[in-house]
């Protein structure tokens, strides 16, 4: 035991050099992984990356230099073997983790992918897997979406990746699109001169008829239905929904102005046999007693 522990001691004499270098180069790879994190945030700060994402990208960069400091250190220590058996545990509880949490490393990647995506960024009106609002975040699991109504929807980033986006803030312009019907006695062509006029005269953006698109569509089942179309300046599908309800309420106007009805859904009722009414009941009863005796 005494020869045992004597052994000990003359290994940590002997190695003591190599634990003072190796503690002083674990020591400035944590100053320098201090000092590559705010480096990093300063330069990220630049780009259009989300900030959450910015914090992510620099903090795993400083676990990494930290992490070639520790290896670094045992290297110079001679624990060869405990740095081996390190980079085994490590993959195997890589592959562990990996399959265990494959939705969520799913969900961080795509939230990586999406913070460099151009089209896709805070502050745009998006409309994704039936959902539509305004992106107030994008982290490293969801994108946060506020809806009309102001409650938040949040879409797992691999959702966001993997369906399609329509995204109503990269262009300046939106098309509004109304359909309706009149009556079929209507005269049509008057229907078109007053819809078109009207769209002209409720809003700026649209210059001329040229600017306004008018189609008569079908013949419904109790009207002649047409559909409307016309450009606005807009980068929000709420601006979209207000030019709607403004023309929907300026048509109605003008339809009423002009004596030009939107018909309710009618239905034709056909009786076949018609029926016998009579005045007298008791005659009816009297009647049917003699057909029965006969």
């Amino acid at each position: 035991m005494i020869d045992q522990i004597g052994s000990w001691l003359e290994k940590i004499v002997v190695n003591l050099p190599n634990f003072v270098i190796a503690c002083i180069v674990f020591g400035i790879s944590f100053l320098l992984s201090r000092y590559v994190n705010n480096f990093m945030l300063r330069i990220l700060k630049r780009t259009s990356m989300q900030d959450t994402v910015k914090h992510v990208t620099a903090r795993l960069t400083s676990i990494s230099i930290i992490m070639v400091g520790i290896f670094l250190a045992l290297g110079i220590m001679n624990l060869n073997k405990m740095l081996t058996s390190l980079l085994a545990g490590a993959g195997v509880a890589g592959l562990a983790v990996g399959l265990a949490l494959q939705g969520t490393l799913a969900n961080t990647f795509s939230g990586i992918v999406l913070s460099f995506v151009k089209h896709v960024k805070m502050g745009d009106w998006i409309e994704s897997n039936s959902y539509q609002g305004e992106v107030v975040d994008i982290d490293l699991r969801t994108t946060t979406l506020k809806q009309v109504d102001n409650n938040l929807v949040s879409i797992p980033n691999r959702m966001v990746i993997e369906n399609p986006v329509k995204n109503y803030s990269v262009t300046a312009q939106s098309r509004v699109i109304l359909t309706c019907g009149v009556t079929y006695d209507a005269d049509l062509d008057l229907v078109r001169e007053v819809v078109v006029n009207t769209i002209i005269d409720n809003f700026e953006d649209v210059g001329n008829k040229q600017g306004v698109m008018f189609f008569y569509t079908e013949f419904g089942d109790s009207s002649i239905n047409f559909e409307v179309r016309f450009w606005i300046h807009s980068t929000s599908g709420i601006e979209i929904l207000k030019a709607r309800g403004e023309a929907i309420v300026a048509i109605k106007k003008a339809f009423d102005k002009n004596g030009i009805s939107i018909p309710f859904p009618i239905r034709t009722i056909d009786f076949s046999n018609k029926l016998q009414i009579a005045k007298n009941p008791e005659k009816l009863a009297d009647s049917d007693n003699a057909s029965e005796e006969n």
